[in-house]
């Protein structure tokens, strides 16, 4: 018996786009980072890049349940004394509405070399607007 190791075809990857309009942000990630990883294809292999391209629209509709609009926060620090800030979803939904599911799915996946490379092929628009119409990208949609 010999491991088969898939060939990753850069070629062949596919691009997705995800309407986020309604859906639940926990959610949403894990089917956005299954897609980023592969885990949807038979090939999947944990240490190759045989994932496709995911393109997230609406991200200012995306919706948290209970009371996490307002009571959870999120801390950043600058490094300096007295530096650290905490902003809730609803700040972060009026300024980069973006971060909210860029931080979510970047939980989602690994902590290493693969994970940063495959956070770059997640793309995320507030509106409904984005510029890759020129890839052709496949409508997923999510499962609730």
């Amino acid at each position: 018996m010999k491991t088969f190791l898939p060939k990753v075809n850069l070629e062949l990857r596919k691009w997705h786009v995800i309407d986020a309009e309604g859906a639940v942000l926990g959610r949403l990630a894990v089917q956005v980072a299954d897609v980023l990883r592969g885990k949807n294809k038979p090939v999947f292999t944990p240490h190759l890049d045989a994932g496709d391209f995911v393109v997230v629209i609406n991200a200012e509709k995306v919706v948290v349940t209970g009371k996490k609009e307002t009571d959870k926060l999120f801390m950043s620090y600058s490094g300096w004394k007295g530096g650290e800030h905490y902003r809730s979803v609803s700040d972060i939904r009026q300024r980069h509405p973006e971060e909210l599911i860029m931080h979510a799915v970047k939980g989602m996946i690994p902590k290493n070399r693969l994970g940063r490379r495959l956070l770059t092929k997640l793309k995320v628009y507030k509106g409904a607007a984005h510029p890759h119409a020129a890839q052709m990208p496949a409508t997923l949609k999510i499962t609730e």
